[in-house]
């Protein structure tokens, strides 16, 4: 699909093939709510995002962090019941390039993974922040130190100038 630019007619183009301006970019209009609103995720410095519901959480790695690995050839995830300390490794990418690993955010105890990956580990690719998540957890601990969206985005931009 070719990319959809935000000119006078590239404007009225996606109007009409049913698409809406968010911003930054485009997305489909009929697309569902979680898809276009991502307000709900925070992020760590370390590229991992997470989306608290209660006292339970989904894990993954941001969009940015699997444009960097790229194209991720094999995930090793932790066993259900495991308890991971924060900042302490809570599973391990493989990609063509690199060996990535993703670190847990806060004290947590593994409570599902995401099976599809072992048969299709570039779903973290395809889709990072959706149906690439890695793993559910049960928490403990203060998360309000992670960044929202705005702030994981600046947060982005200080890293590229720091280069």
């Amino acid at each position: 699909m070719a990319a959809l630019r935000a000119t006078r007619g590239g404007l009225r183009f996606a109007a009409k093939a049913g698409y809406t301006f968010t911003g930054r970019s485009f997305a489909p209009a009929f697309a569902p709510a979680f898809a276009r609103s991502f307000s709900d995720l925070r992020f760590a410095p370390t590229h991992e995002w997470f989306k608290a519901e209660g006292d339970s959480a989904t894990l993954g790695i941001s969009d940015f962090a699997q444009g960097q690995l790229g194209e991720v050839v094999y995930v090793e995830l932790p066993e259900v019941g495991s308890k991971v300390s924060a900042k302490d490794t809570l599973c391990t990418l493989e990609s063509v390039k690199a060996v990535g690993e993703v670190y847990a955010p806060v004290d947590c105890e593994v409570t599902a993974v995401n099976e599809k990956l072992q048969d299709e580990p570039a779903t973290v690719n395809s889709s990072p922040e959706e149906e690439g998540w890695l793993v559910k957890v049960k928490f403990t601990g203060d998360v309000s130190s992670l960044m929202d969206r705005a702030a994981y985005e600046k947060h982005l931009e200080s890293e590229k100038t720091e280069e």
